[in-house]
C-alpha cells in the first residue's frame, strides 16, 4: 500500500481496504487513523506524552501522488510528540508504535490537513496516506545538563501550572532500580519540597505539570540525593532515581504583576529568612531558588521616597551577594561572577561582591583579575586579611604560571633550535653532495677536452 500501483483511487475503496487490514487507532473510533503495521517494531516500550520522537516518512494523496518525504531529503523527522506540533494523526499514531516499526496510515481530513488542504500539494477535504517508521525516541529533557528528563503517562488539563510558591497536591511513587521507597499522597510549595523530604528534580518540574497529568521524572544524582544519599531511604550515595508524580490539584501564588510593592517587600522578608536557612543547612540549589524569586519580584520596582527605595536595593544587593555565595558553593565560578557583577553595577566598592568575585576568577585561574579584585578591597577595606591572603596566594599562582611558561617556551624553542640544526645539517650535506657532484662532473669534462685537444 506505499507504492502508486497498490494504492487506491478514492477514499471509500481505501478506506474498505485499511478498515480490512488494519486497526483504528483513534480514541473514540471514527476511522479517522487507520494503521496498517508493514514491520512490526521491538517489543517494549512505546513513546509517552512528550517525548521527542525521531520518524522518517512518506505522504502521498490517495491518488498514489506522492507531497512529501523525508528520505528524499535524507534527513528524519524530529517533534515532540502528542504536543500538538504535528498533524493530530501523527500525534495519535506514532504514540501507538514501538521503535523500528513501519506502518502505513489512512488519515481523514480532519486528523490531517482539514478542509482547507495545502496550497500546490493536497486538495481540500483529503484523506491522505503516510508511511512512518519510528526510528528512535526519549523523554523530554526538562533541564540543560539532561539532569531531569520527562516522560508523560497522563496528560493534564487546562493550561496553566503550577509557580514557585504555589502549594500542590500530588501522589508521588520513588524507586531507586526496581525497589520502592517514597509513596505517599502529600502537600508542599513548589521551592520548598525540601522541607517534605521530597528531591530538587520534583520541585523543579512542578512548574512544567498541569492539573490530573501523571509522569515519570527520570532524576540524576544533582537532582535526586546528590552525593549524601538519603539514609532514611536507604539510598546510597550518587543514585539516579526515579519518580511518578500524578499532580492532582494545585494553587497557584500570585504572580509578580498580581502583588503592589508592599506585599513584595513583605513576602521578600519570609523568602530572604527561608533561603538563608537552606543555605545554612548546605541545600544551595533551594536557597538559589529563594534568591532568585526576591530579584523577580523587585528588580525593576521603584520605591515611592527615599527609604522604600533604599529598602529594595537592599534587597537586590543581599540577593545577588548570597546567589554569588551559593554559586560559589556549587562551584558554579561563571554565575558567582555574573551576580557579584550585578553588585558592583548598584554599588562599585561593595566588599562582600568584590572578595567574592576574586574568588570566582581565582578558581577559574583568572589569577591577574582576581589579583585586582583582592587589591580593590583593601583600598575599600586595608583591615580585610582574608583579602591580603588572597593577593599572596594570586601572586604565587601568577609566578608559577609563568615559570610554566617560560619552561614550556624554552622546551619549545630548543625544539625548534635542534629541528633548525638538524635541517642544517641536512642541507649542509645536499650541499657537499652537489659540489662533490658537480666537481666530479667538472673534471671529467676537463678530461675529455685534454684528450679531444691536438697534442
Amino acid at each position: 500500500m506505499t507504492t502508486d500501483q497498490d494504492l487506491p483511487m478514492d477514499h471509500q475503496s481505501a478506506t474498505a481496504l485499511f478498515a480490512a487490514k488494519g486497526i483504528d487507532v483513534t480514541t473514540n473510533k471514527d476511522q479517522g487513523v487507520i494503521k496498517v503495521i508493514k514491520r512490526a517494531g521491538v517489543d517494549g516500550d512505546r513513546p509517552m506524552i512528550g517525548d521527542k520522537v525521531m520518524v522518517h516518512y512518506t505522504g502521498k494523496l490517495v491518488t498514489g501522488k506522492k507531497f512529501d518525504c523525508s528520505r528524499e531529503r535524507k534527513e528524519p523527522f524530529c517533534f515532540h510528540v502528542g504536543k500538538g506540533q504535528v498533524l493530530r494523526a501523527w500525534d495519535i499514531a506514532v504514540l501507538s508504535m514501538q521503535r523500528g516499526e513501519v506502518c502505513t496510515l489512512l488519515c481523514k481530513p480532519e486528523y490531517a490537513y482539514g478542509a482547507a488542504g495545502n496550497p500546490d500539494k493536497i486538495p481540500p477535504s483529503s484523506s491522505v496516506v503516510f508511511e512512518l517508521e519510528l526510528i528512535k525516541f526519549e523523554g523530554e529533557v526538562l533541564t540543560g545538563d539532561g539532569g531531569i528528563v520527562r516522560r508523560i503517562k497522563v496528560k493534564g488539563e487546562g493550561y496553566t501550572n503550577p509557580n514557585d510558591g504555589s502549594i500542590v497536591n500530588v501522589h508521588l511513587e520513588g524507586r531507586c532500580g526496581d525497589r520502592l521507597f517514597d509513596c505517599r499522597d502529600v502537600s508542599f510549595i513548589v521551592g520548598q519540597a525540601e522541607d517534605k523530604s521530597i528531591p530538587l528534580g520534583v520541585d523543579r518540574a512542578m512548574d512544567k505539570m498541569q492539573k490530573g497529568e501523571c509522569c515519570l521524572l527520570y532524576l540524576k544524582p544533582k537532582y535526586g540525593f546528590g552525593s549524601e544519599g538519603k539514609p532514611e531511604y536507604k539510598i546510597g550515595p550518587d543514585k539516579d532515581i526515579v519518580y511518578e508524580i500524578t499532580l492532582k490539584d494545585f494553587q497557584r501564588a500570585k504572580d509578580s504583576w498580581e502583588m503592589d510593592l508592599k506585599e513584595k517587600l513583605d513576602l521578600s522578608a519570609e523568602v530572604k529568612s527561608k533561603g538563608n536557612q537552606y543555605f545554612k543547612a548546605g541545600r544551595y540549589y533551594q536557597a538559589v531558588i529563594q534568591y532568585q524569586r526576591i530579584i523577580s519580584w523587585l528588580e525593576i520596582e521603584y520605591g515611592t521616597g527615599d527609604m522604600q527605595q533604599k529598602k529594595i536595593q537592599d534587597y537586590i544587593l543581599t540577593s545577588h551577594l548570597n546567589l554569588a555565595l551559593c554559586f560559589l558553593r556549587l562551584k558554579e565560578f561563571t554565575q558567582a561572577v555574573d551576580n557579584c557583577n550585578k553588585v558592583i553595577e548598584l554599588d562599585e566598592n561593595n566588599e562582600k561582591a568584590l572578595y567574592r568575585r576574586g574568588e570566582a576568577r581565582l578558581r577559574r585561574n583568572e589569577f591577574s583579575l582576581a589579583l585586582a579584585d583582592f587589591q580593590q578591597v583593601l583600598q575599600v577595606n586595608s583591615a580585610n586579611r582574608a583579602a591580603r591572603a588572597q593577593i599572596s596566594i594570586c601572586q604565587s599562582k601568577i609566578k608559577e604560571h609563568h615559570e610554566k611558561d617560560k619552561k614550556t617556551y624554552a622546551n619549545m624553542f630548543q625544539k625548534f633550535a635542534e629541528r633548525d640544526a638538524k635541517t642544517g645539517k641536512t642541507k649542509r650535506r645536499r650541499d657537499d653532495s652537489a659540489r662533490t657532484s658537480v666537481n666530479g662532473e667538472v673534471s671529467i669534462k676537463q678530461r675529455r677536452r685534454s684528450q679531444e685537444c691536438p697534442s
